[in-house]
């Protein structure tokens, strides 16, 4: 009986400490790139597709389009690397 007191006193205590040292970092601590999310490079892509795929219909019709839609597409994740990486070389650590 004695031996479960002082596994319970010892585990309290384990559980405490646990608990000070997580309240003690700050959420402002972590960085997060606001540029690199999947939504936005999703948009991103997007956008470059509808673009490629309209001007590509407009000069060749619907070969034209698939070509523009395509090489939009690329555009569009090209300019995503882009920006994530501008960003990250803007930031300071």
């Amino acid at each position: 009986m004695r031996k479960k007191k002082w596994v319970n006193l010892i585990s309290m205590l384990i559980v405490a400490c646990l608990l000070a040292l997580s309240l003690g970092t700050d959420a402002s601590a972590q960085r997060r790139n606001p540029e690199a999310g999947k939504k936005k490079a999703a948009k991103r892509i997007g956008i470059g597709t509808a673009i490629g795929a309209g001007a590509g219909g407009l000069i060749g019709g619907r070969k034209g389009a698939l070509v523009g839609a395509g090489m939009g597409a690329g555009g569009g994740a090209l300019y995503h690397l882009h920006k994530k990486r501008a960003y990250s070389r803007r930031r300071q650590r």
